[in-house]
């Protein structure tokens, strides 16, 4: 039975909850006016306004997220996790010290549990040949690379595997040399619907056999990337003014062994140019930065097996009797621990593939931006290279400079459409779509209303500092939408519904405003990193070295 102080009181607030409600405003005073902490010794030396702001903003970001995660360690105690809700999703794990572990993400249990070393082994060769081909006939190495990524697809998959892909293949080779965009489109959309939309997936899955569980990941994720890569090839094939690409060339691009199950998707015209390149040379410090990345990866696998057996954040959603029982806060933390953890799934999974990638001298898609960092549609993606492919063929295409409020709706309903199709069509990824489709429009929307007199009037009269902090506060609301309308596809409908419920009808105001509260913070923090960033990457401005010779003299 969980204990009662981490129970909701959306109702009735408890003294408690008062006291962190002045906690949290007087907190507020101390970051909006950092000129009288001196007594508090917390901002730098100089005394700088924006240092101390940034203290106290992420002392409360830290303080939130022990707030939020502390209770999932007190209340899931080995007891709670032998519930018959658990039993589906938790498996034996550290023995030693008696503690279960969280294997509801069946994708993380297959890349470092289940084929760990299959995965291991076919990379491992792949690096071998490919830094074997490439000193010896670097013209050549691309030809390397897609033998022997055909080669590993023909032994795991099989030969009738093998063949259905290579019809897929044909058929939007042979569509890319009419060199009409609207029937690559046509094509390659209608293939990819006949491995996501009965009866024709299961027809398709029927041919495939294979000796091991989860064949129908490896079938889905390696046909559908490899139609979006031979639909990419058509695209550019379109492009193309003098001659057209050859079939070579495709079953090359399509057969690269590090992208072919799990992406991520590299367009045509960037892999084309940089698997052809024989000038191959290493930026300084390449390989350090490398093997620091694959280290990295290899900590936040050892970090988030940790958080498997401590913190059952996948599993708790899929019990709704404990879900009403945790406080608002708490819930709040837990979808958004869902997605940061899929965020981390998505960066690990890239990273690796990246690493790779790498190694032979490619610029493959980075892994995603974080979640933490996202506080517009327009930058939410967890997969950047299907996100670059939309954004390329679909997006960008139609939208052109997405000023225009119908050119914007068309291009994002053409964009989720595809996206729709790419996921599998259901009521949950309709559902999805629909809400990130409006979320991104109604950022435009806004924008655009906020662009009118008297709006821009007052913004222009306004500081940068104080503008910065009005949009953060639609930011920070913005972020939670991003939350909801995301969680439901990795969790549930009804869980992101109670989470929808709780924060803005039963929590208000005390657990919405607050929880607003650290989110505006956290916004405040991304600002002035991106800030930042933005100072380090503009170039110098050149000496004017003539108008000072013409002052000395």
């Amino acid at each position: 039975m969980m204990d009662s102080a981490w129970s909701t009181s959306h109702r009735n607030p408890s003294v408690k909850d008062k006291y962190i409600l002045l906690l949290l405003l007087f907190l507020l005073f101390l970051t909006l006016c950092p000129q009288h902490l001196g007594w508090l010794r917390l901002t730098d030396r100089s005394g700088s306004r924006k240092a101390a702001q940034d203290g106290w903003i992420s002392l409360l970001a830290v303080a939130a997220t022990l707030w939020t995660s502390f209770p999932f360690y007190l209340l899931l105690q080995q007891e709670n996790v032998n519930k018959k809700t658990f039993k589906e999703s938790v498996k034996p794990g550290w023995h030693y010290f008696g503690r279960k572990m969280d294997a509801a993400d069946f994708e993380w249990m297959m890349w470092f549990s289940t084929f760990r070393n299959h995965i291991l082994f076919a990379l491992v060769g792949h690096v071998i040949f490919a830094k074997i081909f490439t000193i010896i006939a670097p013209k050549h190495r691309s030809l390397i690379f897609g033998m022997y990524g055909g080669l590993a697809v023909l032994v795991t998959m099989g030969w009738t595997f093998m063949a259905l892909v290579l019809s897929h293949c044909i058929i939007l080779y042979s569509v890319a040399l009419v060199k009409k965009k609207w029937m690559c489109f046509a094509a390659g959309l209608s293939t990819l619907a006949s491995i996501k939309l009965e009866p024709y997936n299961s027809w398709q899955e029927a041919l495939v056999t294979g000796s091991f569980d989860l064949q129908d990941v490896l079938f889905y994720g390696g046909c559908g990337f490899s139609i979006m890569r031979c639909m990419s090839f058509a695209l550019e094939n379109c492009e193309k003014k003098d001659g057209n690409y050859t079939f070579c060339d495709l079953l090359k691009y399509n057969f690269y062994l590090p992208f072919f199950f799990f992406g991520p998707i590299m367009t045509f015209d960037r892999y084309h140019v940089q698997a052809n390149n024989t000038q191959l040379t290493r930026k300084e410090r390449e390989m350090w930065n490398i093997t620091t990345k694959a280290l990295l990866h290899l900590g936040v696998i050892l970090v988030v097996d940790v958080f498997f057996h401590y913190l059952y954040i996948l599993t708790i959603p899929s019990d709704m009797k404990l879900v009403t029982k945790l406080s608002d806060w708490c819930l709040a933390g837990l979808a958004y621990s869902n997605l940061v953890y899929d965020w981390v799934k998505a960066a690990v999974m890239f990273g690796v593939i990246n690493t790779v990638a790498t190694l032979d001298h490619l610029d493959p898609p980075q892994p995603p931006k974080c979640i933490t960092m996202l506080y517009v549609f327009a930058e939410t993606h967890f997969d950047r290279g299907i996100n670059d492919w939309l954004c390329k063929y679909v997006y960008d295409y139609i939208g052109c400079d997405h000023d225009n409020i119908f050119k914007e709706l068309l291009a994002t309903i053409c964009t989720f459409a595809v996206t729709t199709l790419w996921l599998g069509p259901c009521e949950l990824v309709y559902i999805w779509s629909f809400f990130n489709c409006f979320g991104l429009n109604f950022e435009l929307w806004v924008a655009k209303f906020f662009s009118l007199p008297p709006f821009s009037m007052i913004e222009g009269s306004m500081g940068e500092a104080m503008s910065r902090r009005i949009r953060g506060v639609f930011n920070a609301a913005n972020f939670w939408a991003i939350v909801l309308y995301n969680v439901l596809s990795l969790n549930s409908l009804e869980f992101a519904k109670t989470v929808g419920r709780r924060l803005i009808f039963k929590g208000f105001p005390l657990s919405t405003l607050s929880v607003l509260f650290v989110t505006y913070c956290g916004v405040q923090l991304v600002k002035e990193r991106e800030r930042q960033q933005a100072l380090q990457e503009e170039p110098e401005p050149a000496t004017p070295v003539d108008g000072a010779k013409e002052k000395a003299e």
